[in-house]
């Protein structure tokens, strides 16, 4: 995979629970302004300008790279991890995901968690803009 330019911004579900905890739990980490989180569910997020239908950043995590190259599903996550290089954990993780067969595996995966994200719990009031988290594009 190609090796992201930071910063990157992260295109996150902020009325999802699941979703925004996980990226506050990057964005409290990131000492050095490499993760930009970007909400999709903000009223004001404009899809238009990133040329990405909103289902399209519904259905699975988007990263987009200063230079504008776009990671997707497992792929944004290893690059998220990226934005970590001194951590042994995420180095670890980033190698096993993008090992073949557990490659694979994280792929599948991840369709089954986009598959029922729909169904987890929402966040309350969050119609203005009140899901945003961390650092703002």
């Amino acid at each position: 995979m190609k090796q992201p330019e930071f910063p990157v911004k992260v295109f996150y579900d902020g009325a999802c629970v699941v979703c925004s905890t996980e990226i506050e739990h990057y964005l409290r980490q990131d000492r050095n302004g490499r993760l930009i989180a970007v909400n999709i569910s903000a009223p004001d997020f404009d899809q238009e300008s990133y040329q990405t239908p909103l289902a399209d950043f519904m259905y699975e995590l988007h990263v987009i790279d200063r230079n504008g190259y776009v990671y997707r599903g497992v792929e944004a996550f290893w690059a998220i991890w990226q934005a970590f290089p001194a951590s042994t954990v995420y180095g670890c993780m980033g190698v096993l995901v993008t090992a073949p067969i557990l490659n694979h595996m994280a792929r599948v995966l991840y369709k089954g968690f986009a598959a029922i994200r729909k169904y987890l719990p929402k966040r309350q009031k969050c119609d203005n803009g009140s899901c945003s988290i961390g650092k703002k594009q």
